[in-house]
């Protein structure tokens, strides 16, 4: 009787040291280009509307925006803005997308419905950037040669403030409770604009020519790529102070967060590559080659793709996350 009990005990062992075996590890894909989508020529950037249906692709050499639709993937339309578009962005209802228009100093307003331009507005010399307030009722537009942020009231379609900052703005972001928006300076800086009286209430040095920045969605650090130093300078929100740099490719450019804030896109124009960044650990850890001069990236509200689009190869890379 005490070694059938053995013997059981035995077979019973074996059987799960079988089952062990034969269990596989899941292996999750890395993130990696799916698909190439043609637009106009020198795309600068890149936007999804908050619905997720639609991206919009400024091209520079052309003066237009490329409409692609997300669900097929393919370029369905263009809208002619005006010279040397550069940046676009869709206000938070995605009813209205803006485009900085860098040879005419002055904003596209496009209807998304219609595609249709129904306005222009100026404002300062050299739009580089621009941004929505969360709340939907301001733009903030980044004017390079000016040194200023136009501050644009959506309901009037007016440019109804004029704030100074540092030197050669380049890029503007709100932070997610609208309280706060940085804008980039190439001197090294980002100016704090305190949002509620509109004054620039703060200066944060950071790397070496520093090109874009983004927040985390949950607020509490945001990201600010340095060209000239192949790195990204992580900016605590709370305190204002820089708390270390991440390295990554060469020249990097724009910088889009997950829409989990789990992961952090850099679009390194020196390498076509986009670096991935891992925000927990605060360390690049995986890398994609893309199109030739990647500029902008995008994740889609959904986080199940992100767009880049290349200034030289006149494309849009579709990653799949």
């Amino acid at each position: 009787m005490t070694m059938n009990i053995r013997r059981t005990a035995l077979s019973l062992a074996a059987l799960t040291l079988m089952l062990v075996a034969t269990v596989t590890t899941p292996v999750f894909a890395a993130p990696s280009v799916t698909d190439t989508i043609s637009v106009g020529r020198s795309p600068q950037s890149v936007a999804f509307s908050p619905n997720g249906k639609k991206a919009y692709v400024p091209n520079y050499d052309d003066d237009t925006v490329s409409v692609i639709t997300v669900l097929t993937g393919a370029a369905t339309g263009t809208i002619s803005v005006g010279d040397g578009p550069l940046a676009v962005a869709f206000s938070p209802n995605g009813k209205k997308a803006y485009v900085t228009n860098t040879g005419d100093d002055n904003v596209s307003v496009i209807i998304v419905a219609t595609g249709d331009v129904a306005d222009t507005i100026t404002v300062g010399a050299n739009p580089m950037s621009l941004a929505f307030s969360p709340d939907g009722t301001k733009a903030y537009v980044a004017n390079a040669y000016s040194d200023t942020v136009s501050v644009i009231t959506v309901s009037t379609g007016d440019m109804t403030d004029t704030i100074s900052v540092g030197d050669d703005p380049r890029y503007v972001a709100f932070s997610p409770n609208g309280k706060k928006a940085y804008v980039t300076n190439s001197d090294g800086t980002v100016s704090v604009i305190t949002v509620s009286t509109g004054d620039m209430t703060d200066t944060i040095s950071v790397g070496q020519n520093p090109q874009a920045v983004a927040f985390s969605p949950n607020g509490k650090k945001a990201y600010v790529t340095n060209s000239d130093d192949d790195n990204v300078s992580v900016i605590i929100v709370a305190t204002g102070g820089v708390a270390g740099t991440i390295n990554v490719g060469d020249y990097p450019q724009a910088v889009a967060f997950s829409p989990n804030g789990k992961k952090a896109y850099v679009t390194n124009i020196g390498d076509d590559t986009v670096s991935v960044i891992t925000v927990s650990t605060g360390a690049a850890t995986g890398t994609i080659s893309v199109g030739d001069g990647p500029l902008a990236v995008a994740f889609s509200p959904d986080g199940t793709k992100a767009y880049v689009a290349n200034a030289y190869s006149d494309t849009v890379s579709v990653i799949k996350n």
